[in-house]
């Protein structure tokens, strides 16, 4: 990855596709994700969030992005996702993740300016691309409840931030949410245009789950350079567990482990395609 400059959403920015980043928990996630990209010839990100960064530990998640990113040369990048801690961000980049994001969408804008400007400076002199969030990505009372059209971005806050901060990408709030939607998501993709015209940051679509495909493209054609996707993998995980459970007759995990990996590869190869992501990878 190279100083400044998240080149790898800037190609799909300019040529109309999505980079897609997948949440793991585990090594049978990853792998899934790994091998999907393989077969897609798509550069991917694979993403932590706070709780496994913290659960698993970033050395042991930093070596396994290396490794992959090493073998691939270059497909698999590692990123640290929705981090609200400046200083966790600081230690992914000092295990070797290649992104991180700094989450501060629900302080105040100049704290969040703040927060990012600290991150990105020290990000930057490593190599290590930085993503941001402004207005917010609903879901599970995570982020609060808010009301009328509080959680969408505004525009002049967008191009406060990605000029205070030269952040590489910037996650905006236009209606998605993480975790499955109970009813029919609303997505403001006229917030989105008025963003993508007013800066030249590639902009990121967090909360992919659930959001219909149809809208999913419309968002990238209308500036997404990257979407994100966590809970239909772990969906798929759960769920295909507890079938290979009910047949027990193992005691080797990796018995049925290996249908379970093969079920989230099928869906991360869909959701490749979805992006438009599948063949970019020239490596």
């Amino acid at each position: 990855m190279n100083r400044y400059k998240n080149h790898v959403l800037e190609h799909a920015d300019r040529q109309g596709y999505a980079t897609p980043a997948f949440n793991y928990s585990d090594i049978w996630e990853y792998e899934a994700i790994v091998q999907a990209a393989i077969e897609e010839r798509a550069v991917v990100y694979t993403a932590t969030n706070m709780r496994v960064a913290e659960t698993i530990g970033l050395p042991y998640l930093g070596a396994l992005g290396a490794k992959a990113y090493e073998q691939t040369g270059g497909q698999i990048l590692n990123h640290l996702d929705h981090s609200r801690s400046v200083e966790l961000c600081k230690q992914a980049v000092d295990c070797g993740y290649h992104s991180v994001m700094i989450d501060a969408s629900m302080c105040s804008l100049e704290e969040n300016i703040e927060k990012t400007c600290e991150v990105v400076e020290y990000a930057h002199k490593h190599g290590v691309v930085v993503e941001a969030e402004i207005g917010r990505i609903l879901g599970r009372n995570v982020e609060g409840s808010y009301q009328g059209e509080d959680y969408l971005v505004q525009v002049e806050d967008a191009v406060r931030l990605a000029q205070k901060t030269h952040v590489d990408s910037l996650a905006i709030g236009i209606g998605t949410a993480h975790g499955f939607y109970k009813e029919k998501p609303n997505i403001n993709i006229e917030r989105l245009q008025q963003v993508n015209a007013a800066i030249d940051t590639p902009l990121v679509l967090h909360g992919g789950t659930g959001v219909p495909f149809d809208t999913v493209r419309a968002c990238i054609q209308n500036g997404m350079a990257k979407v994100n996707f966590g809970t239909q993998l772990h969906a798929t995980y759960i769920d295909t567990l507890k079938k290979e459970l009910t047949d027990y007759q193992e005691t080797d995990i990796a018995a049925f482990m290996i249908p379970v990996r093969s079920a989230i590869q099928s869906v991360v190869q869909s959701l490749i395609q979805v992006c438009g992501a599948e063949n970019r990878f020239d490596g």
